[in-house]
């Protein structure tokens, strides 16, 4: 038995052990796991945003706990265990690459997921964009949405094209706001303004969601500079003039 094959059973040893007997685990469901699943997954990718390769080998065990923790509550009750998951996964894989594993050719990565999208179809899915889930956030459901339809050949040609229509977007934004339109219109213009401004980055290499999240990050550390500098000078952000802060938020841009 190698290395990866006996740390994988002793993971499951250990799970067994403690869904008979440890009381917090005993007494999770399916259903009460969900939101932790979502929080782990989130750490994770708070992980990789942060290049800490050791952080990311603990958050990746963690998320490898949910699945054999769903797994197991799965098998007391006869649906399948963790053997069925990874003969599905497995099977699928290797359905899923024609390429590898039959006689289709796909030399480029585009044509992996055009063959993708395509025995999905045939799978019964009803629509190329049926496998995208309801609840993922709306950036990173834009981007699925927009690789999903490139896959099946419904897609701009040349990033000038798209640049053109966030250009297009932006002015029927910019048209609704002058008039003073309802906010339901003036909304919904703003969500054509993202969703082109999303298209754009995928054709120039840029991943939206990462570029935003690294926006964000660096607003609260120039921030929390700024908080630091005013204490440190005894005075409060809210009694001082936006001139006064920009020196700071200044500084905070050099470092």
């Amino acid at each position: 038995m190698d290395e990866k094959t006996q740390a994988f059973g002793r993971l499951i040893r250990i799970m067994d052990e403690l869904r008979e007997k440890c009381p917090w685990d005993k007494k999770q469901t399916i259903e009460s796991l969900r939101h932790l699943t979502i929080e782990e997954t989130y750490e994770l990718a708070d992980s990789i945003l942060e290049k800490d390769m050791d952080k990311i080998k603990k958050e990746l065990g963690d998320v490898l706990l949910h699945i054999v923790f769903y797994a197991r509550i799965a098998s007391e009750t006869n649906d399948f265990d963790i053997t069925d998951v990874i003969n599905s996964l497995c099977e699928k894989l290797i359905h899923r690459h024609p390429h590898i594993y039959g006689d289709v050719k796909a030399d480029t990565e585009q044509e992996v997921k055009e063959n993708w999208e395509k025995l999905k179809l045939k799978e019964g899915n009803k629509s190329v964009l049926g496998g995208v889930p309801v609840s993922l956030p709306a950036v990173v459901k834009s981007c699925r949405i927009q690789e999903k339809a490139r896959a099946v050949g419904f897609d701009w040609d040349e990033p000038h094209q798209v640049w053109a229509k966030v250009e297009e977007e932006l002015a029927e934004l910019k048209a609704e706001v002058d008039m003073e339109a309802p906010v339901e219109k003036i909304e919904d213009e703003f969500g054509d303004v993202m969703f082109s401004l999303i298209n754009y980055a995928r054709f120039i290499g840029v991943n939206p969601e990462d570029a935003l999240e690294k926006t964000n990050r660096k607003f609260i550390k120039r921030f929390q500079y700024l908080e630091g500098k005013a204490s440190a000078s005894g005075k409060k952000l809210e009694d001082m003039t936006l001139k006064e802060m920009d020196v700071y938020w200044n500084e905070a841009k050099k470092l």
